[in-house]
């Protein structure tokens, strides 16, 4: 099973090792055709505005939108949350409109505000360890969404489908258990899609 990571921006590698702790592959994605290589697509933190210029010049606006569309999982975490929201307040335009939340941008104060700690995850027996480096949330879902976690009372990670989103960076720890979710929905989908 092969994961791509979105590689315009963020911690590319450290999804990779994550992913490779699963059992997945791992590969960065740096061309729009390289879509077709894989199962399952992470794009990870970075800074919002930025993965969606560049995604925007290097055409994969439509074509992760297509891949999400035929069914294939979409991880989001930090930046890539916001990149996959519906809608986000303060009047930034979305980026790929993908899942049914509005988010709120550097929610969580700034870098210097940023912060760890265990939470507590829907799906996951034990806590898992979760970084929050200007981090975002979620301030409303829509019908089909599942809130996995919260975080003083606001929603932090949530599931809508074939789509995954956290506030926090769990490739920046040793705990891969939001990765191997993940993972577990790329071979989910996998095996419906034969």
């Amino acid at each position: 099973m092969k994961i791509g990571v979105l590689a315009l921006q963020g911690a590319v590698t450290e999804h990779i090792v994550s992913i490779g702790k699963t059992g997945a592959e791992g590969t960065p994605i740096k061309r729009v055709e390289q879509l077709d290589e894989v199962e399952g697509l992470i794009i990870p933190g970075g800074e919002s505005t930025t993965i969606g210029k560049l995604m925007h010049k290097y055409g994969f606006i439509d074509a992760i939108r297509e891949f999400a569309g035929q069914g294939k999982p979409v991880f989001g975490t930090c930046a890539g949350l916001i990149v996959l929201a519906k809608e986000i307040v303060g009047g930034e335009s979305a980026h790929l409109e993908l899942m049914d939340i509005t988010v709120q941008r550097n929610a969580f104060g700034r870098q210097r505000e940023s912060f760890e700690c265990d939470l507590d995850v829907k799906g996951i027996d034990e806590p898992v360890r979760a970084v929050f480096i200007r981090a975002p949330l979620i301030e409303k879902v829509g019908p089909n969404v599942e809130v996995l976690s919260v975080y003083n009372d606001e929603i932090v990670t949530a599931r809508e489908g074939n789509l995954l989103v956290s506030s926090f960076h769990p490739e920046l720890t040793d705990d891969y258990r939001l990765h191997q979710y993940f993972a577990d929905m790329v071979q989910a989908a996998g095996s419906t899609e034969q």
